[in-house]
């Protein structure tokens, strides 16, 4: 078996990964906010953590994921009153949107997917163990964690004290006592979602719901949290801290999670995505141009901890390179077979090197290609090993007819004229009438329909 080595931001180097406990490894990835469509930079943490959870079940007996949904923030607050849309109502439909979008990318839904609203009870009941142990404190109706008693803090992030406030989402507010410190619980007014508490109606700070929902769901310390690059600070920090502050663990910051991953952002032509650029793309409406399948594997064509470059030609790129595929599987005499086999060894050893994605896409093109010119049962052997080296990728989960759009359902009687068009072409390829079979070309062209000589006779596609 390939040892599995992972980048480790807390450490900020490759290490061998060990889990916890034997067979069973334990997986938390920091899902979305609920008040929009997810854009495409969106859907970059939960595939790399689908890729990650794939490898992990050939590696060990028992795999438990566990992604957040984000039912109660700020931003929800705010495009519910703007929409006039009940907070439920609101949420709902985006959870519903967002897990539609990951299931046409391919991604299977975690084994838990928690509700913050769900677990307002553990947050309170972590908020009481930080201010019992002296890690948190009440004022002006607020309960803040007092970063100044945990000393690791920043550990994570690399970032000194007088980096520590850059990109926090709070602003210095007169009820802190440390410019540094966090909310883990604020009031709300009677128009603003609450909870009773010990200090009041109010709701949870953004950070706790991360550390109650994974420790009811995981229990702690668990193996691998992984999220973007860019809730390392302040997001990650501060959930280290509050889970082993809440646990009077303020020494072993491992006793949280062991491993972290990140994932790099997507870009476009070099800019971050945002509003002020106007660049923000939707996983929905990429869906409504492109199969899953192409978007999927240009997200696994660049190395999850680099930021990767979004445009039209690496979407290009990936559609070609699956047209191929599928039709060197469209070739093969009967079904493709599914037969439950091993991946190939240079596949696994190469999602074993810190999910090294675009080596693994590699080995499968090199398959393919030893594929085209192998005979008897070493094809076989191959084509086995390519599927089920696909399969461990997401990729090649269709029919190869369907992808290509052979036989797509047509009218009848276009289909019918279609056939006969096809047929006098054959006719006069085999009298050598070019002539009259370049013109059928065309006429089909003009019809909308792809067509492609081969051994086996020709095959067509509606484009």
């Amino acid at each position: 078996m390939a040892q599995l080595r992972l980048y480790n931001s807390l450490t900020n180097r490759k290490e061998d990964f060990s889990p916890i406990e034997n067979d069973h490894v334990k997986v938390y990835t920091c899902g979305p906010t609920v008040y929009n469509f997810a854009h495409i930079g969106n859907a970059r943490p939960p595939l790399v953590s689908d890729i990650l959870v794939r490898l992990l079940k050939q590696l060990y007996k028992e795999v438990t994921y566990v992604s957040n949904i984000t039912d109660i923030d700020d931003k929800i607050i705010a495009t519910s009153i703007e929409q006039k849309v009940p907070i439920a109502e609101l949420t709902k439909k985006y959870e519903n949107v967002y897990n539609q979008n990951l299931k046409d990318l391919g991604v299977a839904k975690p084994d838990h997917q928690p509700r913050a609203t769900d677990h307002i009870q553990e947050m309170i009941v972590q908020i009481k163990e930080l201010v019992d142990n002296g890690h948190a404190y009440i004022s002006e109706g607020h309960v803040l964690f007092s970063v100044k008693t945990f000393p690791k803090y920043g550990q994570l992030s690399g970032r000194d004290k007088d980096q520590q406030l850059h990109g926090s989402r709070v602003e210095v507010a007169s009820y802190k006592n440390d410019p540094a410190d966090f909310i883990l619980w604020k009031p709300s007014t009677s128009e603003q979602p609450g909870w009773d508490s010990p200090w009041g109606f109010g709701r949870p700070g953004w950070h706790l719901e991360c550390s109650a929902m994974s420790q009811k769901t995981l229990g702690v310390p668990f193996d691998i949290h992984s999220g973007g690059q860019d809730l390392i600070f302040p997001h990650h920090e501060n959930e280290l801290a509050q889970s082993c502050g809440a646990h009077g663990e303020i020494e072993d910051i491992n006793h949280y999670a062991k491993y972290w991953l990140h994932n790099g952002m997507i870009k476009f032509d070099g800019d971050k995505m945002s509003k002020s650029l106007g660049n923000i793309v939707y996983i929905n409406d990429l869906l409504k141009k492109y199969n899953g399948e192409v978007l999927r594997l240009v997200l696994l064509s660049t190395h999850y901890r680099q930021p990767l470059n979004w445009s039209k030609k690496s979407i290009l790129q990936s559609q070609k390179m699956l047209d191929k595929m599928y039709r060197t599987l469209y070739q093969i005499d009967g079904e493709v077979s599914k037969e439950a086999v091993s991946p190939p060894k240079e596949i696994i050893k190469a999602l074993c090197d810190d999910l090294n994605t675009p080596e693994a896409i590699g080995k499968l093109n090199i398959l393919f290609n030893d594929f085209q010119h192998a005979k008897g049962k070493q094809k076989n052997e191959l084509l086995s090993q390519i599927m089920s080296g696909a399969s461990l990728l997401g990729l090649l989960n269709q029919k190869p007819e369907n992808w290509l759009g052979y036989q797509n359902e047509m009218d009848s009687k276009d289909l019918k004229e279609v056939e006969k068009l096809i047929m006098d072409r054959d006719k006069y390829r085999l009298e050598k009438n070019y002539k009259m079979s370049d013109q059928i070309r065309d006429e089909l062209t003009a019809l909308g329909i792809e067509i492609e000589d081969s051994p086996q006779g020709t095959k067509w596609r509606k484009t």
